[in-house]
């Protein structure tokens, strides 16, 4: 006996543009645009994935573009931010704060501005449409030049607080140097936006170090490997940062050997503040929920514990105070129901 996962109200703030797309969704524009797919991305979906050396990563980063490429329209866009924003609130998710690089997709949308102000309205009328509110992060690709992340940063200051929320850094950790991206993060900063780098998944403790240090991270996309590291774990929980962690995409590209294997249980002991995340589903399959069912049934999570997660996902996202406050009552709500269905 069990509360449903499904109905727990929470966050979400580790969700990729590309990768929040249904499969379903992904085969149809395929097909609408003459985009052929790899069987990967069809009959053997989800792919096999590891990122555990360059060439598992460069599958994973290949796939994705392959994704990418299937959108061509306004209507394509407004379609899979409507899709994302409905799949949360599906899954209990009141608040999304969807992640996009729009060097990506500029080329084909009109440039920066336009791609961007057409994503802003895009989630605007997601969340009218849904009920869950959705906001933008904007982040740049840490294997491009540090210029073209100032560039991304000047583009999210001028619309935070117009959809734009956070300033984030993605792709292979592994990759580039955390400091040279340190003056983009600043511009985001003075604006007042949130430092969200990814950290401490595919690297060690020492990338995680980096994002604090250097981008004076207020959270952290993934940040596991920092369980590693006793005094930096230490450290984190101390300063309040909140961890993105994603345990089905961890297990996918081999940052942990299973479900069971995803360090959830450490981090909270050292009492840092986790929020799940689904990362890609696109490539990777179950969506957020399942983080919730990998919490409950591989990591052994009493349901106080998992309204707890969800708890540490609204209070470290950017949502408005009415709606942090709605879904802490929601919690507490759904926390003090009989455990009458299966989850």
């Amino acid at each position: 006996m069990a509360r449903s996962l499904a109905t727990l109200p929470k966050a979400h703030l580790h969700l990729h543009f590309t990768g929040s797309m249904r499969h379903a969704t992904l085969v149809e524009l395929a097909a609408q645009h003459r985009v052929h797919l790899p069987e990967a991305l069809v009959s053997e979906w989800p792919p096999q994935l590891s990122a555990a050396d360059e060439r598992g990563w460069f599958r994973f980063q290949r796939l994705y573009d392959i994704a990418r490429s299937v959108l061509r329209t306004e209507a394509d866009l407004r379609r899979i931010i409507t899709e994302a924003a409905a799949d949360d609130a599906a899954e209990g998710s009141g608040w999304l704060e969807l992640q996009i690089d729009p060097s990506g997709y500029a080329h084909r949308f009109g440039g920066l501005t336009p791609f961007l102000e057409l994503v802003i309205d895009a989630a605007a009328e997601a969340g009218r449409l849904t009920g869950t509110g959705v906001a933008i992060i904007v982040a740049a690709n840490r294997t491009r030049h540090p210029l073209d992340a100032r560039t991304l940063a000047r583009l999210a200051a001028r619309y935070a607080g117009r959809g734009v929320v956070g300033f984030g850094l993605s792709s292979d950790e592994r990759r580039g140097t955390v400091a040279d991206f340190g003056p983009a993060f600043r511009i985001a900063a003075r604006a007042g936006l949130l430092s969200v780098p990814h950290g401490g998944e595919l690297a060690g403790p020492a990338s995680v170090l980096a994002c604090l240090d250097d981008l004076h991270a207020d959270r952290i996309g993934h940040g596991v490997a920092s369980a590693r590291d006793p005094a930096l774990l230490d450290r984190i929980a101390d300063a309040g940062v909140t961890l993105e962690v994603c345990p089905t995409s961890n297990v996918a590209l081999g940052v942990a050997a299973s479900p069971a294997k995803v360090p959830l249980r450490p981090l909270l002991a050292a009492g840092a503040a986790v929020a799940l995340g689904a990362d890609d589903p696109l490539l990777f399959g179950p969506r957020l929920a399942a983080q919730y069912e990998v919490a409950r049934h591989a990591q052994g999570l009493t349901d106080g514990q998992l309204a707890e997660l969800a708890r540490m996902s609204v209070r470290g996202s950017v949502a408005p105070p009415a709606v942090k406050a709605g879904l802490l009552d929601g919690i507490t709500e759904w926390l003090a129901e009989p455990a009458e269905s299966t989850g």
